[in-house]
C-alpha cells in the first residue's frame, strides 16, 4: 500500500490541533448500554442483542474483559461489560475458563456468544490492541476507539485489523466506534475492520474509519466467498487509500455514508459481489466505486449519491470503474427496513453522530440528531468490577511443572498451558501434580479445573508447600482454593481420592 495516507496524515493532524485551539470540545457519553438496537443485516438471522438480559461488569483493563467472559457460568451465558479507560498491552493478558478461549495482547472473543463491549464514562480507548471476534455470534461492540493497531513492528496485534472477525462468526453489530491508524501496510498497519472465512450478518454503522491504508474487506481472496450479508451506514471514511470496503462475492449494503479523501479506490466489488449503494456523499476521491485490482468482476447497484470532486481512471483488463457515470448492472433485494438520509446533509448528519463518544446519537431519518429510545430489558443488579482472573494473572502461565506417574496420553504441561481441552490425569486414582517456579513466588489462591466430561471425579485432596511439606489446604473436589498467601517455589495438588479418573485440565495460581 502507498504512503498516501501517512503523507496526508499530518494535515489531519494540524486541523484536529486547529479545532482544540478554537476550544471545540467532544461530547462524553450520556446514553446507556440498552439505548438503540441493531440495525441492517445485524437485525436479520434472529437478530443482534449482545449480552442483553445478563450481568453488567464494568472493566478498566483488557485482563479485566477476559476475566469477565470467563467468569460467566456457560460461553454463552449473557453479559454486558462496560468499558472505561485505556486498554492495552500492558494491561492484557490471557485468561482461563471454560467459559472463554483468550489470548494476551489481543481481546479475544473466541468460541462465546451474547457479549456486549460497551465505553462508558469519559471513554474507552484500545490502544495498538486489536479486537479479534472468531467462531463467536451475537456480539455488539458500541462506543470505542481502536487505535493504532499493527501487524508489523512493535508492538503487533491482531493481525494488524482494528477490528477483525473470521471463522464462522454470526450476527455482530458495531456501531458508534472510531477505527484508526497513522498510515499504511508500509507503516505496519493493516485493516480497519476485516471479515473472512464465514462471516455472516455484520452491521457496521455511526462509526469513524480513517488515516488508514485499507478501510477492510469482506472476503480474504478471490475464493473466500462465504461471507456477506454486511451493512454499512451512517460511516465516516476519510483518509483512507482503498477498500472502502473490499467485497468478495458477498452481499453489502451501503447507505448514509460519508466518504472523504479515498485516495486509490472507494468500494471495490469483485468476485461475484454484490454491492446496494444508495443516498451516500462521495468527496475529494478517486475511483469510489466499481471493480479493482482483479478481472472478476464484482456488481452494484446505485441511486440517490452524491460524486464531489469525483475523479475516475480509465478501464482496462484488472480495472472496471463504476463512473464518470455510475449505472447499476445488479439488483439488490434488502431484507430489513431502514430510512434514507437525503444525501445532501449526509456529511452533515455524519459529522455529528459518527464516532465513539458522541452520546449514541442517531440520524431521525431526516438528517436530524437524536438520542435513540433506550430498549427495555430486565433489571439486573451490576455486579463489582470484575478483576483480572482471582487475583491477577494466572501465575502457572510459562511456570513449569511435574507430578507423579502420568496416564497415556496427558502431560504435565497441560494444567498449565491455558487449554481446557487438553489435561494431566494420574496413572492411577490418586496422585501429584505440582507448578513450580525458578524463584520464589507468592501463591494465596488456586483453580483447580476439570477437563469436560470429568466434572465430580476429584475427591479429597491437599494442597501442598512442596517445598517444606506443609499441607496449605485440604478438601474435596474441584474449584477455586483460597489459603493464607505463601512465598513458594513448588505448590503441590495432591489427589488423595477420586470418584473415577481425575482428569486436571487446569491448575492454576495466583497471587491475591
Amino acid at each position: 500500500m502507498r504512503r498516501a495516507v501517512a503523507l496526508r496524515l499530518q494535515a489531519v493532524l494540524a486541523a484536529v490541533a486547529i479545532a482544540a485551539a478554537a476550544g471545540l470540545a467532544l461530547p462524553v457519553l450520556q446514553a446507556s448500554a440498552a439505548a438503540g438496537g441493531a440495525s441492517g443485516y445485524a437485525s436479520a438471522n434472529g437478530g443482534t442483542t449482545g449480552g442483553a438480559g445478563g450481568q453488567t461488569v464494568r472493566a478498566t483493563t483488557g485482563t479485566a474483559i477476559h476475566a469477565a467472559l470467563c467468569n460467566r457460568a456457560t460461553s454463552s451465558t449473557p453479559i454486558i461489560i462496560e468499558v472505561s479507560g485505556t486498554i492495552n498491552h500492558g494491561n492484557t493478558t490471557k485468561v482461563s475458563g471454560g467459559s472463554c478461549n483468550t489470548a494476551a495482547d489481543v481481546i479475544e472473543l473466541k468460541q462465546i456468544s451474547n457479549v456486549t463491549i460497551i465505553g462508558v464514562g469519559s471513554g474507552a480507548v484500545f490502544d495498538q490492541l486489536g479486537i479479534h471476534i472468531r467462531e463467536a455470534r451475537n456480539i455488539i461492540i458500541r462506543n470505542v476507539t481502536v487505535r493504532n493497531v499493527k501487524k508489523s513492528g512493535s508492538p503487533t496485534s491482531n493481525g494488524g485489523d482494528a477490528i477483525g472477525m473470521e471463522s464462522s462468526v454470526r450476527n455482530v453489530w458495531v456501531d458508534h466506534v472510531t477505527l484508526e491508524a497513522s498510515g499504511g501496510e508500509a507503516e505496519g498497519f493493516d485493516g480497519l475492520f476485516d471479515m473472512k472465512n464465514d462471516t455472516q450478518y455484520v452491521t457496521l454503522s455511526y462509526s469513524i474509519l480513517r488515516n488508514s491504508g485499507r478501510g477492510g474487506l469482506i472476503g480474504s481472496s478471490e475464493s473466500d466467498r462465504s461471507n456477506g450479508y454486511v451493512t454499512f451506514h451512517h460511516n465516516l471514511y476519510e483518509n483512507i487509500d482503498s477498500r472502502t470496503p473490499l467485497l468478495r462475492g458477498g452481499i453489502a449494503h451501503m447507505y448514509n455514508n460519508s466518504y472523504v479523501s479515498l485516495h486509490e479506490s472507494g468500494i471495490n466489488s469483485r468476485a461475484g459481489a454484490r454491492a446496494k449503494v444508495e443516498n451516500n456523499y462521495f468527496k475529494n476521491s478517486k475511483d469510489v466505486l466499481g471493480t479493482f485490482y482483479t478481472s472478476e468482476a464484482g456488481y452494484w447497484q446505485v441511486g440517490g449519491n452524491i460524486f464531489d470532486n469525483v475523479t475516475w481512471s480509465a478501464p482496462g483488463s484488472e480495472n472496471n470503474p463504476a463512473g464518470p457515470n455510475p449505472q447499476s448492472n445488479t439488483t439488490v433485494s434488502i431484507p430489513y427496513s431502514y430510512s434514507l438520509d437525503g444525501a445532501s446533509c449526509v456529511p452533515g448528519v455524519v459529522l455529528q453522530t459518527a464516532g465513539a463518544n458522541k452520546g449514541l446519537q442517531e440520524s431521525n431519518g431526516s438528517c436530524t440528531p437524536q438520542t435513540p429510545t433506550a430498549t427495555p430489558t430486565p433489571t439486573i443488579s451490576p455486579t463489582p468490577s470484575p478483576t483480572p482472573s482471582p487475583g491477577g494473572p494466572n501465575l502457572s502461565l510459562g511456570a513449569g511443572s511435574d507430578g507423579s506417574s502420568k496416564a497415556d496420553g496427558t502431560s504435565y504441561g497441560n494444567v498449565r498451558d491455558g487449554n481446557m481441552s487438553t489435561f494431566w490425569s494420574p496413572a492411577g486414582s490418586t496422585g501429584d501434580i505440582s507448578i513450580k517456579w525458578g524463584s520464589a513466588t507468592t501463591v494465596s489462591r488456586v483453580v483447580i479445573r476439570e477437563a469436560s466430561g470429568s466434572e465430580g471425579s476429584i475427591g479429597a485432596w491437599q494442597l501442598v508447600n512442596a517445598g517444606t511439606g506443609a499441607v496449605l489446604k485440604s478438601g474435596s473436589g474441584a474449584g477455586a482454593i483460597a489459603f493464607t498467601p505463601t512465598s513458594l517455589s513448588k505448590i503441590t495438588f495432591r489427589i488423595t481420592g477420586s470418584a473415577g479418573t481425575p482428569k486436571v485440565a487446569e491448575f492454576e495460581t495466583y497471587a491475591g
